[in-house]
């Protein structure tokens, strides 16, 4: 990634922040509805699955400029997944989510320059995690 977009990456999620609770009731409402079928993999808690996420998300985002230290993290996290029954094409709907709830929460904000530096970040790490997943899965 640029260092313009990790900037801004950095910057809109910092804006989020403030709404952590709200950003990851919007993610779930979104994802369920337009996922209906990942619902099963969450059965726990949703408030404290979602707290997990912001968290996930803020330590991701945060470490965009030293992708050695979160790229294993993220692989192990989508090893993981693997284990609830995710799959790789349970990815798709989660970006979708994802830019979804910051367009919501953010607002104007959310400008053209911003999705697209989001985008690229979802996707790469995206990439990385269903390369590791499902590698070790087929193995």
């Amino acid at each position: 990634m640029e260092e313009t977009q990790i900037a801004l990456v950095q910057d809109s999620f910092k804006k989020v922040a403030p709404i952590t609770a709200q950003a990851a009731e919007i993610f779930y409402a979104r994802l369920f509805e337009i996922a209906p079928n990942v619902k099963p993999y969450f059965t726990g808690d949703i408030d404290e699955q979602g707290m997990k996420l912001m968290t996930t998300l803020g330590v991701v985002v945060n470490g965009l400029r030293d992708l050695d230290k979160i790229v294993p993290v993220a692989e192990q996290l989508a090893i993981k997944h693997v284990e609830y029954g995710v799959k790789a094409e349970d990815y798709e709907p989660v970006g979708a989510a994802l830019l979804y709830t910051l367009k919501t929460g953010l607002g104007d904000d959310f400008d053209a320059e911003t999705e697209a530096a989001w985008t690229t970040a979802y996707t790469t790490l995206a990439g990385v995690m269903t390369s590791a997943a499902y590698k070790t899965a087929a193995e």
